[in-house]
């Protein structure tokens, strides 16, 4: 029996993959150790290969000792035995003394038994003595024997000092051992039994040297005797594998070092024959599949080949299964296959990957319980990956866990901790992303403080200073605009100027330092307004203009930055030198903005406000001289001078406010400030020509009555229709011939005479009414039939003179009963619209409700009612454009097919009689207060879609155009799109201005404009109740008796209440919902007479419920978590803002107990979703309150 000295099978450490760049030295390599091993001639399994050695001492007595000590499961009797053996060879070195002939081999094997117990107890002691006693026995070999005595001395020796390095780090133990080994080498000559062994020793302690050192001579040695070692271990010897290993960890490590892909590619070649020799069932097979998978992980991560990453994934996942709980390496096998799959998820954002991550995270936590060393960056690395889901579904539980995982792990990476600086960062991050979302000031508070920590950990000189101080400053001015307090605007801006001193001139961070210091300065001089800090910012702008030259992408921003803060310099300094250089500033932003630009407006507005600044500023100098000159103390203008000198500004910059308007949509905010701006730029051109009266001047002469009546006039017909009917005399007149028909009546001399004997205000009062009597008309509402008039047949001639046939007689009869009310205008959409002219097409459409509300009277022409029908049954009730001209109207009147009123009724309003009005509700189905008092805008947008829904039109397209005057919207007129392009828009338009998401309310074929729109504007129809309403209406939710927790509640609450509202962008519908996973779905038994299919639907937090759709389910809609049902969410449904308390608690249960119609989605590629279409409301409800906490609000992005 021997018992050798053998190098065992090293162990991996693991360490957190987020903040060390960890190269092989610390992922892929295994940390060899050196154990003495008792080894027998009967073969006792070991875990590793190893070499054969020489004896080291002779055959001892105790044989049925030593097995009972190798086959004993008591960790008591082996620890016992061991001592034992101790003692035992502590006499035999005692009857050894200097000079016996056995003293070698009583040295040798009290060592021997020393170490063997430092094995068990790690006892530095024990080792220490076996040390001494290994250099006791070197001394007494001086020279080589032939039973190899000095070299086997050597080499034992050596590997007992490298162990004890790394147990202590003492330097020159590891020093010693390298020289020990060189020697041993020496000893061991090619052919030597043991020069393998050698080899193999002296290349490890060189590679231990280099991962302390770092020089690159020693892992080139090490790998030039690794392959030495390699080539006398030939296939088939049982010492190859661990030369593989070896050598291929070298290779992996000079990769790292030095970049050179043979030496990874060489070391994946060795990997995979290692594995080879490692079938299934041999006891190294999971340590060769986990080398080989790194190799590949690391292949993939600097090469990018994806392939790799798969065959790594699939190999970390076999050697997993080969290291079941308990074992010592299962936790390296966990964290590393995280790794991978993360890789993975990066790459291709598969969401199963990022869910089997957090599985695996678990896992890896379970098995570092508290006080366990690696605690720490589990619970960093699980937290990351919470975050990152966090990221990709936004699920607030999921953030809230990140952030107690963090915390965590900062609690165990106290002060001088290499990694608290991460955890940090990583706890203040999620904090960031938990403000945004809930925006509790607590939070604000806590990312500030520990941005201090951080800047604290990077004191000055830190490489990474200038980061803590960029992000601290960026928290600190958050905080600032929420809660505005000077000392933190402050401290903000030291931060900014100190981070923009440590970056040198051209860093790439640099720019971005400047433009925020440049905003932070603009808002403290908006609050204290200090000139120093408006220099500064004029200084940092152009800086900014530097990192901008001509043809940079983004020059046009530093531009009109730059102007914008001059234009701001000039209104504190009036220095005209400052205006000067910002219009020339302008005008080049706007040169690089060419129309079609998104911020032409911008450019356009700017340059007209400097522009009129400095035809301003002349206008004031000017004024100055006059005065001088003049003696004046009332402000008039000088036509030769000051007019001229500022006129081409002003007329250029009104032309540039126009264009400006023309490129904005009404509602916007932009366009209103550019109307405003307009309006002054036009007032200020009149003044600068006409002068303001004097408040001595005379009582108004009759001259400037009539200036005045004119004016009134002309903004009262700005509102009415372009052409009307004179109805005296039949002849259709545009705005010019209105105004010289009022000018030559006898109401306007009448109006004079009368402005002769009353004050200014009652003189002001009387025009506006006569003015607005003289001008009243009334609007026709008809069906369209054969024969209608156009403008081109009545343009310049008398209708009363025209043949009564088709629609003449009817605009006769139309114009004679208006006439008879005593009205001398008169509007027909059939010929006082120049139907050729698009843009005049598009105003009229535009303005048709405000006319119709505007209008005295509305007659309404019902040819298909005879003298005493109802009129319930008329076609007009059924046409699309009608709506409108029955809603909008305030005074309105039928008439039946001979044109007598309808049922003889004599009211001046047939809105204000009770009977007309129950005929009219019976009809439309729209309820009475909407017929007297309708309002045009967003409220009841489902209600209003479902009015339209009964209707039609001629043209396709106009079902939508005719709703436009009813919601208030302002959309371009584009006769030749399809339908449901035309509906998408109108809808889409809806949503964004109102977040109404009522209107997603509907049943049938979804459009091709979007999946979450109706093809048709029949799918707003009312439907009878589907099975699962009835089902909710037969089985009523019964709320639970326990009280929900008031924190999670709470949390929910402010996630609902900050949610975005619903809107549209380029035809995606970005849209917050409470989303409820699918979690089974079952076709039921189809029904041959059904048109589709019906589906049992199970969802996380929902009641049971079925859905019809027209169409079957595909297959991929069928696996698990590809479909979503989601309860779309708009704020207002929370009711009025108020603070979270008991009463607002229970409204938000019973809003959140109730039924609702869900949307079922399918998830698309890159997180996007789309509807699928159903052909019933799908009416479902929360299964429980514990569920509603549990409630998961997101924000999705359909298609």
């Amino acid at each position: 029996m021997e018992f050798l000295l053998l190098p065992l099978r090293p162990i991996y450490v693991c360490q957190t993959y987020r903040e060390i760049p960890i190269g092989p030295s610390l992922r892929s390599m295994y940390l060899p150790t050196c154990s003495f091993v008792l080894h027998t001639d009967t073969k006792i399994a070991r875990s590793t290969p190893c070499f054969n050695t020489c004896r080291l001492f002779s055959t001892i007595s105790l044989d049925s000792l030593i097995r009972t000590l190798f086959q004993s499961k008591g960790r008591s009797l082996r620890l016992f035995l061991i001592s034992k053996d101790v003692s035992r060879r502590r006499k035999k070195l005692k009857r050894c003394p200097p000079g016996h002939d056995a003293r070698f081999d009583a040295l040798f094997d009290l060592a021997a038994a020393l170490y063997e117990r430092f094995e068990k107890e790690h006892k530095i002691n024990d080792l220490n003595e076996a040390i001494a006693l290994g250099c006791a026995a070197v001394e007494l070999r001086p020279v080589e024997n032939d039973a190899y005595d000095r070299s086997k001395s050597l080499h034992c020796l050596a590997l007992c000092l490298s162990i004890r390095h790394d147990e202590q780090g003492a330097v020159q133990d590891l020093e010693a051992a390298i020289t020990l080994g060189r020697t041993a080498l020496q000893l061991r000559p090619p052919k030597h039994p043991c020069h393998s062994e050698s080899l193999y020793s002296l290349a490890y302690f060189l590679r231990k040297r280099f991962q302390r050192q770092a020089a690159m001579h020693d892992l080139d040695e090490a790998i030039e005797l690794h392959h030495a070692a390699l080539k006398l271990h030939p296939s088939g010897h049982p010492g190859r594998p661990l030369c593989l290993h070896e050598l291929a960890l070298c290779l992996s490590i000079r990769h790292s070092e030095q970049g050179a892909v043979h030496d990874l590619e060489e070391a994946i070649t060795l990997g995979r024959a290692e594995l080879e020799l490692c079938p299934p069932g041999h006891t190294d097979r999971g340590a060769s599949l986990y080398n080989l998978a790194w190799y590949l992980a690391k292949r993939f991560r600097e090469y990018n080949e994806f392939p790799s990453l798969e065959e790594a994934i699939g190999l970390h996942h076999a050697a997993l299964e080969l290291r079941p709980p308990g074992h010592p390496d299962r936790s390296s096998s966990l964290q590393n296959l995280c790794h991978c799959l993360r890789d993975r998820y990066a790459k291709l954002e598969v969401v199963t990957d990022l869910e089997d991550v957090i599985t695996l995270g678990h896992a890896a936590l379970d098995l570092h319980p508290p006080g366990h060393p690696d605690r720490d960056a589990s619970l960093n690395n699980l937290a990351g990956d919470l975050k990152m889901r966090f990221e990709k579904e936004a699920d607030i539980w999921d953030l809230e866990e990140a952030i107690r995982l963090f915390r965590a792990a900062l609690e165990l990476r106290p002060p001088g901790h290499p990694h608290r600086l991460s955890s940090l960062q990583n706890l203040a991050c999620c904090l960031r992303d938990r403000y945004a979302n809930i925006g509790a000031v607590a939070d604000l508070e806590e990312v500030v403080t520990l941005g201090r920590a951080e800047l604290e950990l990077r004191p000055p000189g830190h490489p990474d200073r200038a980061i803590s101080l960029d992000n601290l400053a960026c928290d600190l001015r958050v905080k600032f605009q929420n809660q505005p307090d000077m000392k933190d605007l402050d401290e903000t801006i030291e931060l900014y100027r100190a981070a923009l001193e440590l970056r040198p001139s051209r860093h790439p961070h640099q720019l971005s330092l400047l433009q925020t210091l440049a905003c932070c300065l603009r808002d403290r001089y908006a609050n204290l307004g200090g000139i120093a800090d408006l220099e500064e910012v004029v200084a940092l702008g152009r800086a900014v203009l530097e990192f901008h030259p001509p043809g940079h992408p983004d020059r046009d921003i530093a531009l009109d930055d730059l102007a914008r803060d001059l234009r701001t310099k000039f209104d504190k300094q009036a220095d005209m030198q400052d205006l000067q250089e910002a219009i020339e500033l302008c005008r080049g932003a706007l040169e690089l903005r060419l129309p079609g630009h998104p911020y032409r407006f911008s450019s356009l507005q700017n340059l007209a406000l400097c522009l009129s600044d400095r035809c301003g500023n002349q206008a004031i100098v000017a004024d100055i001289k006059e005065t001088t000159t003049l003696g004046l103390t009332l402000r008039t203008f000088d036509p030769s001078g000051h007019t001229s000198c500022g006129a081409a500004d002003l007329d250029e910059a009104i032309a540039l406010e126009q264009e400006a308007l023309q490129l904005l949509t009404p509602g916007d905010r932009h366009y209103d400030i550019c109307r405003r701006h307009l309006t002054a730029h036009i007032q200020m051109k009149i003044k600068s020509q006409v002068g303001p009266l004097s408040s001595k001047a005379l009582p108004v002469t009759h001259f400037d009555v009539k200036q005045v009546i004119r004016n009134v006039v002309f903004e009262t017909l700005k509102a009415m229709p372009t052409r009307l009917l004179h109805t005296p005399t039949g002849i259709l007149c545009n705005r010019d011939t209105r105004i010289s028909h009022f000018l030559s009546s006898q109401q306007y001399n009448q109006l004079l005479s009368s402005c002769a004997t009353c004050s200014p205000a009652q003189k002001m009062n009387l025009i506006h009414t006569e003015v607005s009597r003289y001008f009243q008309f009334v609007m026709l509402s008809h069906r369209w039939g054969e024969g209608e008039p156009s403008l081109r047949d009545i343009e310049g001639r008398l209708i009363y003179g025209m043949p009564i046939k088709g629609g003449f007689g009817k605009l006769h009869a139309f114009c004679a009963a208006t006439c008879e009310k005593q009205y001398l205008w008169a509007w027909s959409d059939t010929c006082c619209i120049d139907k050729d002219s698009s843009a005049e097409l598009q105003e009229a459409i535009g303005s048709m409700f405000a006319w119709y509300r505007r209008s005295a009277l509305t007659i309404v022409y019902l040819a298909d009612v005879p003298d005493t029908d109802s009129f319930l049954s008329s076609e007009w009730f059924r046409r699309g454009w009608t709506l409108q001209e029955l809603l909008a109207p305030e005074r309105l009147l039928f008439y039946n097919q001979t044109w007598s009123l309808h049922k003889n009724l004599t009211s001046p309003n047939h809105k204000a009689d009770v009977t007309v009005l129950e005929e009219l509700e019976r009809s439309t189905g729209i309820e009475s207060r909407f017929l007297t008092k309708f309002s045009p805008g967003m409220d009841d947008a489902r209600l209003r879609l479902q009015w339209a829904s009964l209707r039609c039109t001629t043209r396709p397209e106009d079902i939508a155009y005719s709703l436009f005057g009813i919601f208030n919207i302002h959309l371009p007129i584009l006769y030749g799109e399809s339908a449901e392009n035309a509906l998408g828009r109108l809808l889409a338009e809806i949503i964004s201005q109102s977040g109404d998401i009522s209107v997603l309310d509907w049943v049938g074929e979804a459009s091709p404009f979007h999946s979450c729109l109706p093809a048709q504007i029949t799918s707003y129809r009312e439907l009878p109740l589907s099975p699962c309403q009835r089902n909710l209406e037969e089985h009523p939710y019964i709320p639970s008796q326990q009280s929900p927790s008031s924190i999670s509640l709470r949390r929910l609450y402010g996630l609902l209440a900050n949610s975005p509202l619903p809107r549209f962008i380029n035809r995606r519908l970005i849209l917050p919902c409470i989303t409820h996973r699918v979690t089974g779905v079952q076709l039921t038994e189809a029904d041959p007479f059904a048109p589709g299919y019906t589906y049992k639907i199970h969802a996380s937090g929902l009641r049971p419920l079925e859905i019809a759709l027209p169409d079957k389910l595909e297959d991929a809609a069928m696996e698990q978590g590809a479909l979503q049902l989601v309860r779309p969410w708009h704020s207002k449904l929370l009711g009025p803002s108020v603070k979270v308390e008991t009463t607002t608690e229970k409204q938000l249960l019973l809003t959140l107990e109730k039924p609702f119609n869900a949307l079922l989605l399918i998830q698309l590629p890159h997180n996007e979703y789309k509807r699928i279409a159903s052909s019933t409301l799908v009416a479902a409800q929360s299964s429980d309150s514990g569920s509603i906490l549990q409630s998961k609000v997101r924000t999705l992005n359909i298609l």
